[in-house]
């Protein structure tokens, strides 16, 4: 399956028509001319994900941000679990687990930092509009803490418009006390996409977005039989967009989440998973 997903993206790539450079491209010094940003919050329901340690049902809050300022192009957001501290969620606490991570936070970090605007050229080629130098933080309040660095791109791809893709290697701070803490291991392999593609006369739209996520070649902990060296992220969302406000429904499949084998000490880490979120614009 994970073969045919990246035949797939490669093909639609390769497909793509030759595109002149992107429209926002600087050509006359200004790096700030395209400059935007945008801030929400969501209201979060999961329903059955395959979160490591049965962590599959909560009620979170999630702040989410993003936009550009010059070289930078910015993606992130923070994910405060339990926010009702009900004890219907799994991320209650469960102290009768002494292996359950009940962490109070995600903090998701993604900035890029653009190849042409830094060298003041155009690095467009046919489909692919621009180049970055792409990093990632993940940070888990307790015991998760991974760094990964490589390149980035905007691609156009035909239907679906601009598609974010990465190709970044793992460096690990922290990983719940796996032995591949403090070392490079792996690889990331990750894409977005937002695609309004239902538009209503009062300006508000139904979008497919999401984004797929597929690390690998984490072969240090391999050799834990808990643990294996590759994991997929793929989450298809369905979502309304007024101006102020936003309803979507999100399916998400995952394999081995978190690096961690299905079935093993971690419980069920791969199937699908349900999400609900209404969010408030800023």
């Amino acid at each position: 399956m994970i073969q045919r997903l990246l035949i797939a993206i490669v093909a639609i790539i390769l497909l793509s028509p030759m595109t002149s450079a992107f429209a926002a491209k600087v050509t006359d010094g200004d790096i700030h001319k395209g400059d935007f940003r945008w801030f929400q919050f969501n209201l979060m329901q999961s329903i059955d994900n395959k979160i490591p340690f049965q962590n599959q049902q909560d009620t979170y809050f999630e702040m989410e941000f993003g936009g550009r300022s010059g070289i930078i192009d910015l993606y992130g957001y923070l994910d405060i679990f339990d926010i009702f501290n009900s004890p219907n969620s799994d991320r209650h606490g469960d102290t009768s687990n002494p292996n359950a991570q009940d962490d109070n936070f995600f903090f998701k970090f993604s900035p890029r930092f653009s190849l042409d605007y830094m060298t003041r050229s155009d690095l467009s080629l046919g489909p692919v509009q621009e180049l970055y130098i792409a990093t990632l933080f993940n940070v888990g309040d307790r015991a998760l803490f991974e760094e990964y660095i490589g390149l980035g791109s905007d691609i156009q791809v035909p239907w679906l418009g601009k598609l974010g893709a990465n190709l970044m290697a793992r460096h690990v701070r922290e990983n719940y006390g796996a032995n591949d803490e403090g070392s490079w291991n792996g690889y990331i392999l990750s894409t977005n996409w937002f695609k309004p593609f239902v538009e209503f006369q009062n300006q508000s739209f139904i979008t497919w977005q999401g984004y797929l996520d597929y690390k690998f070649g984490a072969d240090k902990i391999a050799d834990d039989v808990d643990r294996t060296s590759w994991s997929l992220e793929w989450f298809n969302g369905f979502y309304w967009h007024s101006k102020q406000y936003a309803v979507g429904y999100g399916l998400k499949y995952y394999q081995n989440m978190a690096l961690f084998k299905s079935g093993g000490i971690a419980g069920e880490t791969s199937g699908f998973g349900h999400y609900l979120d209404l969010t408030y614009k800023f």
